[in-house]
């Protein structure tokens, strides 16, 4: 049976936290959580979520997941989180076949620079009005906005554009503050991914889109 544990009660409200965010984004959103070894003698665990941004969310929580490797229903990992209070959870039946996304590497990641979380703010802000007024049949953000690229950052012998795709993904999952905070996103790649790191979670997505396989 599988079971979730976590570190304490602050681990539990911040991964809560996270679900309740992409349930909110995605009602019937996957979450994958997978154990790692962190510091000696210590676990952690990260859950991720497939955004309909076409990106992938991610928070590392101290805790383990048995098997270490699940995928689960947001909503019913959401509702476990709430009801249980002791020191394992049942995350759910397992829906392994739910997920289709490949996850990044773990090593191999380059710091290129620092971002003003505020500015990332404003840029969402200004991109969320635009999509609004320039919305599809069912109220989706054309995919030419959500492709657009608002920030080039560059250092570290990188230069990594940023789609508004990176930037809606970062606002809807509330890892930002507002257009005031003082915070600082780094920004990370290897050479087929970005990631962007934030007070509350991180964002990921391929730098290029994958070539199709010809017969």
């Amino acid at each position: 049976m599988p079971e979730l544990r976590l570190a304490d009660g602050s681990e539990r409200d911040d991964l809560g936290a996270f679900v309740a965010r992409a349930v909110r984004l995605d009602q019937q959103c996957a979450i994958r959580l997978r154990t790692r070894s962190g510091e000696p003698g210590a676990e952690v665990l990260d859950a991720w979520m497939a955004t309909p941004f076409d990106t992938l969310v991610t928070r590392s929580v101290r805790g383990a997941v048995h098997p270490n490797d699940l995928t689960v229903h947001g909503s019913e990992l959401l509702a476990s989180l709430a009801v249980s209070r002791g020191d394992g959870v049942d995350p759910g039946a397992p829906q392994d076949l739910l997920w289709r996304s490949a996850l990044p590497p773990a090593d191999g990641w380059v710091r290129v620079d620092d971002l003003p979380a505020g500015v990332v703010s404003d840029l969402a802000d200004r991109g969320v009005a635009v999509a609004r007024e320039n919305a599809g049949p069912k109220g989706n953000p054309p995919a030419s906005l959500l492709d657009q690229a608002v920030l080039t950052v560059s250092g570290s012998g990188f230069e990594v554009k940023v789609p508004m795709r990176c930037l809606f993904s970062l606002s809807g999952m509330g890892f930002v503050g507002g257009a005031d905070s003082d915070d600082l996103i780094r920004v990370s790649a290897t050479d087929s991914w970005l990631r962007m790191d934030a007070r509350f979670g991180a964002v990921v997505r391929r730098r290029h889109a994958l070539l199709p396989l010809l017969f």
